[in-house]
């Protein structure tokens, strides 16, 4: 991409960034950031919302962090699995999928965690913030080979020079992103973990809103 382009893609996304109404604080007892929620995804920002106000996210832990990959949040696959097994009477409650092609994995971004479902519906209490790395023009071309999506000229560059997931877009909701204090995630994803990459040590966290344009 040529720099001119590169400039104007910066330009477009700090005018993106201004232009979401919400922001949460994560605190976790390795250092606190900031998260923009997108208006883009209304349905999952709200439901987040509404999760964080009941008390899901105080006192939570980001309970399975690979290097490279993800930290996740909220309640375990398992647990949730293990529970709706054991009382099928409540069901299976997902929330619908708000997958949108401009928003992508790259580094710094918040997703909402789900299980196998055909719908790619998500969890209501479970979230994960994409760490990822970078990745070059050919290991772009085996991802797109691998998944059948193509991976546009603007996010490709952003895969290339801050990094991301690409292989998990179109397969998970993304919602919102980072916007200060990224360091602390990745200080989080690099914690050693046992065989089941949960942290040896609990990392801890709790979610504020911040502000909530009107």
């Amino acid at each position: 991409m040529k720099k001119g382009c590169y400039i104007l893609l910066l330009l477009l996304c700090a005018q993106f960034v201004q232009a979401q109404s919400v922001r949460v604080k994560f605190t976790t007892n390795y250092g606190n950031f900031t998260v923009m929620l997108y208006d883009e995804t209304p349905k999952h920002r709200d439901m987040f919302l509404a999760e964080v106000k009941k008390g899901t996210y105080s006192h939570a832990h980001f309970n399975r962090v690979i290097k490279n990959f993800v930290i996740q949040g909220g309640e375990l696959d398992d647990s949730i699995l293990l529970k709706e097994k054991q009382h099928p009477e409540l069901g299976a409650p997902r929330f619908p999928a708000e997958i949108k092609p401009d928003l992508f994995h790259k580094r710094g971004t918040l997703g909402a965690g789900r299980d196998d479902n055909k719908e790619k519906a998500s969890y209501f209490n479970q979230i994960y913030f994409t760490v990822g790395k970078k990745y070059t023009d050919a290991q772009l071309d085996s991802v797109e080979a691998k998944t059948h999506i193509k991976i546009p000229a603007a996010h490709r560059e952003v895969y290339k020079t801050v990094g991301g997931i690409p292989r998990l877009d179109g397969d998970y909701t993304v919602f919102g992103e980072i916007t200060e204090g990224y360091d602390v995630v990745e200080k989080i994803s690099t914690l050693p973990t046992n065989k089941q990459d949960v942290p040896l040590l609990p990392v801890k966290f709790s979610v504020t809103v911040l502000k909530k344009k009107k």
